[in-house]
């Protein structure tokens, strides 16, 4: 290594620890590596139109494989655009390592264009932020970057390079990330003190995040579950932690209003946690959240979220897969006849409320079949009889959702994501990234109308680089989650109903995606009633490339009152 300059080095470096995929937008200060990037054939560079794409990109890649994502962006300007994607990599925990550019260290005390504090830009958005100031320690930082970001809580972490570093000899030895266990569980003792509880509970309840994903603990959650009778309930969610077929998965708890969490947070009396926190809405509940008297136990790697806003009766730093095995071993040993008949009651009472409930779905999906403008369920009832079973599924349909999972249920781990973090455009970009992960198995991206316009210039590195994805634009014309937050918002404050405000209407002037997916290189339909659906999904799912269906939706719009003065 002695003698050749940082540009090459770094390269070198994420071929040691893995990486496959740069995801990038370029700029001047990182051409030295860029073009070195010839040189190395191994690591691909996926190029993006925006950085928030190269960021969101990577994220759906690191999501569906469990492993870093190595992202590339502009100095100054190029970390404002993806301040937000950033943002929502962080609260959803992906490892991402960004790497950005800069003039050069010697340029610093001359505030040129587009000097910047670029380490103060990141630092909120990030789990660790750092520029290298010493050539000898160049490889050191990228590979303290690595660790930090795919060691729990996972997260993005931001290392910028100074043009003058990289250009600079390095004398590092390239070496492998050293990265720690953290398969760790608790004392034998407090494990048998969890069980117990447990075991003694009348209506126990479990809460899991995306920490059981991370753990691939999903078949202990099941087991445990299932030897309670316990309702199980996804909190702050984009992976799957359980099979949305089984009985006891009930779905989410609220994501916007705390009040809408807490009739589901005060049935039970013992309330176990796993991998997630309590409670992710953007207005929470301030005061307790669980009943009165009632037990709380947590499982976490990370320690952060344990107790953060609630009390918890026994909290454990832990691996949950491993944590949940030695739980369902204890439980076994202790449940009493009575306790394991109480269970298996409790089971089959919740499984059957839960099929009556989706079977009244279904028949509420009848009734609107053929109507036009279209329900997302007509769709996905004729795309679900199509999809094989192991097709990928990246959600950001938001108020679509429920519809994508009633027919088309996610029963596999890393095969269905939801948006996560607060912040649109992941739908299209993410599922980019994970059809890059998964290159021989069909993903669909569910994008709203509103997310889409976000990242749709995304399309473009589908087509430039041929990775065959598919799109969905759930296209309603407006934001529609908008529409029902302040639904929401009159109800809390008496306020009579009223047209919704023309900010949240799309409809003028209406947005044609399958053109603008055309002038971007994908080819496209649009589908605005029920005759239309099959000849569109036969042309998507055999179409060998990326290819795009604008599926027009019933909305509450008002394209007569837009503009009129």
């Amino acid at each position: 290594m002695a003698g050749k300059t940082g540009r090459f080095a770094i390269l070198e470096q994420f071929l040691a620890d893995g990486f496959t995929y740069m995801f990038g937008n370029p700029g001047t200060s990182e051409e030295g590596f860029l073009d070195a990037l010839g040189d190395y054939p191994d690591l691909k560079y996926i190029l993006t139109l925006q950085e928030s794409v190269a960021v969101m990109t990577a994220d759906g890649y690191a999501r569906a494989t469990g492993k870093p994502a190595l992202v590339q962006i502009h100095s100054t300007p190029g970390l404002g655009n993806a301040i937000g994607a950033l943002y929502q990599a962080k609260r959803g925990h992906s490892p991402l390592v960004v790497i950005g550019g800069d003039a050069g260290i010697k340029y610093q005390a001359m505030d040129a264009q587009m000097a910047g504090d670029l380490l103060a830009f990141a630092e909120p958005v990030t789990k660790w932020s750092t520029l290298v100031m010493e050539p000898s320690s160049l490889l050191r930082v990228l590979r303290r970057a690595v660790k930090i970001a795919t060691t729990p809580p996972m997260g993005p972490v931001y290392v910028c390079l100074p043009v003058d570093i990289l250009d600079a000899p390095t004398v590092e030895p390239v070496r492998p990330t050293s990265l720690p266990s953290t398969r760790v569980i608790p004392d034998e003792v407090l494990v048998k003190e969890m069980a117990e509880i447990l075991a003694s509970s009348q209506k126990p309840m479990i809460f899991v995040g995306d920490g059981v994903s991370f753990s691939e603990a999903q078949a202990e959650l099941t087991q445990v579950a299932e030897l309670l009778g316990s309702e199980v309930w996804g909190a702050d969610i984009g992976d799957l932690n359980m099979s949305y077929t089984h009985p006891l998965y009930q779905g989410s708890t609220g994501h916007m209003f705390g009040y809408s969490s807490k009739p589901i947070t005060t049935k039970g009396d013992v309330n176990l946690v796993v991998g997630t926190y309590m409670l992710p809405e953007v207005f929470p509940d301030l005061g307790d959240i669980f009943a009165p008297g009632a037990k709380v136990l947590h499982i976490d790697l990370n320690a952060y979220e344990i107790a953060k806003n609630h009390p918890v009766d026994i909290g454990v730093v832990s691996d949950p897969k491993l944590t949940l095995a030695k739980l369902a071993i204890m439980l076994e040993s202790i449940l009493n006849p009575e306790q394991k008949a109480a269970a298996k009651a409790r089971t089959e009472a919740i499984g059957q409320a839960k099929a009556q409930n989706h079977q009244r779905q279904l028949d509420a999906d009848r009734q609107i079949r053929d109507h036009v403008p279209l329900h997302l369920s007509r769709f996905m009832e004729e795309l679900a009889a199509k999809l094989p079973e192991d097709a990928v599924i990246f959600d950001e349909a938001i108020t679509n959702s429920p519809a994508i999972t009633r027919y088309f249920p996610p029963t596999k781990p890393r095969h269905y994501f939801v948006t996560r973090g607060g912040s649109l455009g992941v739908g299209i970009p993410g599922a980019i990234g994970a059809k890059l992960a998964h290159p021989d198995k069909t993903v669909i991206g569910f994008a709203g109308d509103g997310g889409a316009m976000y990242t749709i210039q995304a399309l473009w590195t589908a087509a430039r680089h041929n990775i065959d994805v598919k799109f969905v634009i759930c296209n309603n014309r407006s934001y529609r989650i908008l529409q029902e937050n302040i639904d929401a918002y009159w109800q809390e404050r008496n306020i009579p109903e009223r047209d919704y405000p023309l900010s949240f209407d799309l409809s003028k002037p209406d947005i044609h995606f399958a053109s603008i997916a055309q002038s971007l290189g994908v080819p496209g339909v649009r589908v605005e009633k029920p005759a239309d659906i099959a000849s569109a999904i036969e042309q998507m799912l055999n179409h060998p490339g990326p290819f795009l269906i604008d599926v027009v939706l019933e909305a509450n719009v008002h394209p007569e009152k837009i503009g009129v003065k």
